[in-house]
C-alpha cells in the first residue's frame, strides 16, 4: 500500500478549485457590467506578472542567457550583499500588491496564478531568514565549475558581438569572485561552512579549470581557452579579426580568469582549517531550524524529519521486497545482498570503462529516447516541440558532478534541452539502470515536463520556471514507473534497475535525516547505502556527499513520486471507465511547476468536473 501524504502546508496557497470551476461557469452568465469589471482586474494581475517577470529577467543576466535573451549577454549574476537585500524588499513589495487584487474578480486559472506567486514570494522571504545558511560553495555544484558549464553550454558565438561579450564575460570573472570571496567571509563569521573533506574537491576542480593552455606551459588546452577557439573559428570573420578576438580573450584568461581563481582557492585553503568536526547541519548555528526550513521548501509539506525517515525505511522494505520477485524470475539462488553484489561486480552489466565504452552507452542511451518518443501520444495530449540530445559531462567537472542531470532547453529554440550522463567511471553506469535513467532525465521525464512548462501559453511567464522540487523530481521519479505501464523494461534486469532507482530514491529519505538531523556521519550514511541497494561503492560515495552539500534536496524526489501516484490511483478509483490517463497527465503538466497541495487540488478539480459533466449528461 502506497503511503498517503496528506499533511500539506502553504495555507496560503489553498484553493477550493472545484468551487473556482463553479464559478467560473457562474461568471460567464454575469451580466456586461461584471465581465467589464473582472477583465479590469484580469488585466491588472496580467501586468503586474509581466512586468515583474521583465524586472527578474533584467536583474539575472544568467537567466537571460538560459533564455535565448541576449539583453546583459556580457555580464555575470550580481550576488552582493546590497543586491541580495534589495530582491528581498522587492519581494516584500509584491507581496504586499498581489494581496490587493480582488480575487472574486479573477477567473479559476488567474487564482492559481496568483496563489502559485504568492507562494514563491513566501518561500522566497521564508529563506531570506537562512540566506548565510546556503553553503555559497560546495563541491558539487557552485561558481568554480559554473563559469566554465556555463560558457561552454549556455554562452552561444553566432557573432562578433557575441564574441566579446563571452570575452566581457572572462574579463568579469574577477568581480564575481570577490562577490564570492565576500560571501565565504560572511559564513566564516557566523560559523557556516561546509564538512572539511569537501574542500579537498572544490579546490581539485578549481585548479582544474586553470589547467592547460594559457594558463601554464601545457601543450593541450584548458576547457574555456578550447572552447573560445573553438566557437571563434566557426565565425565569418577576417583572419586578423579572429586573432584580435583570440588575443583579447587569451589576454582576459590570464588577467582576470586566473588571478580570480588563485584568490579562491587561497581562500578555500584557508576556510578548510576552520570548518568543525561532523557532516550534517546541525553542526552550524540553528541548524535544526534550518534543516526544517529545507525540508519544508523541497516537499512542499510540513513533514518532520522522523516522518520523513519512517516513510523512506517503509519504502524501502516494500522495494526489497519487489527486487526478492526479480530474483525467482532470473531464477538467482541467494540472498539479497548476494544478488546486490552479483549485480555491481558480473562484468555483462557494464560498458568497457574505455571511450569505445561510453561511446556505446551514449548510443544507446540516444536509442532508447527515441524509442519512448514513438510510445508518448498513448499517453500524453501534450506533446513538447523542443529537442533534446544525450550529451556527456564535460571532463572539467565529470569528477565531482552528480550521475546524470537535465539541462532545460533555449525558449527560442536555439539549444535544445540536454540529458548528461556522468561517464568518468563506467562501472557507477550499469546498463540494467539505462533505461529508468534515460526516461527520468529525458522523456516522458524531465525533458518532458520542463520543456512543456516552457512552451505552455496562456499561462504568465513566471508561472514556467517555478521551482518546486517535489513536483518537478516527483514527476521525474513518476515516469521511470510510468515507462513500465508503457509496456517497457522487458528484460527483467532493466526492471531490477527502475527498482534500483526507485530503491535509491527511498534510501535518500532515510540517509538525508540520518545525516541532518539524526547527527549520522558520512561514513554511516555511506555504509547504509552500500548494504540496502546494489549501486556501487563510489556511487554510494558521491551521493553522500551530494546529500551533505544540499540539505532536503535528495527528499523531493520520493516525496513527490508518492503524491503523483497517490493522485492517480485515487482518480481512477473515482473515474473508473472515464478515467483517462492523457487527462490525467494534462493536468499534472499543463500548469507548470506548482507545489503538492495544489496539485492535488487541480487533480480533484478535474475529476469532480467530470462527474458533474457525467451526472448532468445522465
Amino acid at each position: 500500500m502506497r503511503l498517503s501524504i496528506i499533511a500539506l502546508s502553504l495555507a496560503a496557497a489553498s484553493l477550493n478549485f472545484a468551487a473556482l470551476n463553479v464559478q467560473a461557469r457562474q461568471n460567464n452568465e454575469s451580466t456586461t457590467h461584471t465581465v467589464d469589471t473582472a477583465q479590469t482586474e484580469s488585466q491588472r494581475l496580467a501586468d503586474f506578472f509581466a512586468n515583474n517577470f521583465k524586472q527578474r529577467l533584467h536583474r539575472s543576466p544568467q537567466f537571460q542567457s538560459y533564455l535565448g535573451y541576449k539583453w546583459d549577454y556580457d555580464k555575470w549574476n550580481n550576488i552582493s550583499e546590497t543586491f541580495i537585500e534589495q530582491s528581498s524588499e522587492l519581494a516584500k513589495k509584491q507581496l504586499n500588491t498581489l494581496n490587493s487584487f480582488d480575487e472574486s474578480q479573477l477567473s479559476s486559472a488567474e487564482k492559481i496564478s496568483l496563489a502559485l506567486n504568492k507562494v514563491s514570494l513566501e518561500r522566497q522571504l521564508a529563506n531570506d531568514e537562512f540566506r548565510h545558511h546556503t553553503y555559497i560553495m560546495d563541491q558539487f555544484s557552485a561558481y568554480h565549475t559554473m563559469v566554465p558549464s556555463f560558457l561552454i553550454n549556455v554562452h552561444r558565438v553566432t557573432n562578433t558581438e557575441d564574441a566579446l561579450a563571452y570575452i566581457s564575460r572572462l574579463q568579469r570573472v574577477k568581480t564575481l569572485f570577490s562577490q564570492v570571496i565576500d560571501q565565504l567571509r560572511i559564513r566564516q563569521k557566523m560559523g557556516v561552512f561546509p564538512p572539511k573533506w569537501s574542500y579537498d574537491q572544490m579546490l581539485q576542480a578549481s585548479k582544474n579549470v586553470i589547467t592547460g593552455a594559457p594558463f601554464d606551459s601545457s601543450d593541450s588546452a584548458s576547457s574555456i581557452w578550447q572552447d573560445f577557439q573553438d566557437k571563434a573559428s566557426k565565425l565569418e570573420i577576417t583572419d586578423s579579426e579572429r586573432k584580435t578576438l583570440l588575443n583579447d580573450a587569451k589576454n582576459a584568461l590570464l588577467t582576470s580568469v586566473k588571478p580570480a581563481y588563485k584568490a579562491l582557492i587561497s581562500e578555500l585553503e584557508v576556510q578548510r582549517e576552520l570548518t568543525p568536526e561532523g557532516d550534517g547541519v546541525w553542526r552550524l548555528p540553528n541548524g535544526d531550524k534550518w534543516y526544517e526550513n529545507r525540508l519544508a521548501w523541497f516537499t512542499t509539506t510540513d513533514l518532520t524529519a522522523d516522518e520523513v525517515h519512517n516513510i523512506g525505511l517503509q519504502n524501502v522494505e516494500r522495494i526489497h521486497q519487489d527486487m526478492r520477485s526479480i530474483m525467482k524470475k532470473v531464477k538467482f539462488d541467494g540472498s539479497l545482498n548476494e544478488f546486490f553484489e552479483f549485480m555491481r561486480s558480473d562484468k555483462q552489466f557494464y560498458y568497457a570503462n574505455a571511450d569505445e565504452g561510453r561511446d556505446a552507452y551514449l548510443l544507446e542511451a540516444k536509442a532508447l529516447i527515441d524509442t519512448m518518443r514513438d510510445k508518448l501520444p498513448e499517453y500524453f495530449g501534450l506533446i513538447p516541440q523542443a529537442e533534446m540530445v544525450v550529451k556527456r559531462v564535460e571532463p572539467f567537472r565529470e569528477k565531482s558532478a552528480g550521475k546524470a542531470f537535465y539541462q532545460s532547453p533555449a525558449k527560442d529554440g536555439s539549444r535544445p534541452g540536454i540529458y548528461y550522463a556522468n561517464l568518468y567511471d563506467m562501472n557507477d553506469m550499469p546498463t540494467y539502470q539505462m533505461e529508468a535513467l534515460a526516461y527520468h532525465e529525458g522523456i516522458p521525464g524531465h525533458h518532458m515536463q520542463r520543456a512543456i512548462a516552457q512552451e505552455l501559453e496562456g499561462i504568465p511567464e513566471f508561472q514556467k520556471y517555478s521551482s518546486f522540487t517535489a513536483y518537478t523530481e516527483g514527476w521525474g521519479l513518476y515516469t521511470e514507473e510510468l515507462a513500465k505501464d508503457m509496456g517497457f523494461y522487458q528484460d527483467p534486469y532493466s526492471d531490477f534497475g527502475r527498482l534500483a532507482m526507485e530503491l535509491w530514491r527511498a534510501c535518500r529519505l532515510v540517509v538525508d535525516t540520518g545525516i541532518h538531523s539524526k547527527k549520522w556521519s558520512r561514513e554511516q550514511a555511506i555504509n547504509y547505502l552500500i548494504e540496502n541497494t546494489p549501486n556501487p561503492k563510489n556511487d554510494s560515495v558521491k551521493a553522500i556527499e551530494r546529500y551533505i552539500a544540499m540539505p532536503g534536496q535528495a527528499t523531493a524526489y520520493m516525496i513527490g513520486k508518492l503524491k503523483i501516484m497517490e493522485l492517480r490511483a485515487w482518480s481512477q478509483a473515482e473515474l473508473g471507465e472515464q478515467f483517462d490517463i492523457r487527462g490525467f497527465h494534462a493536468q499534472v503538466l499543463k500548469d507548470g511547476p506548482v507545489p503538492l497541495n495544489i496539485l492535488e487540488q487541480k487533480v480533484k478539480a478535474w475529476v469532480a468536473d467530470i462527474q458533474q459533466s457525467a451526472n448532468k449528461a445522465g
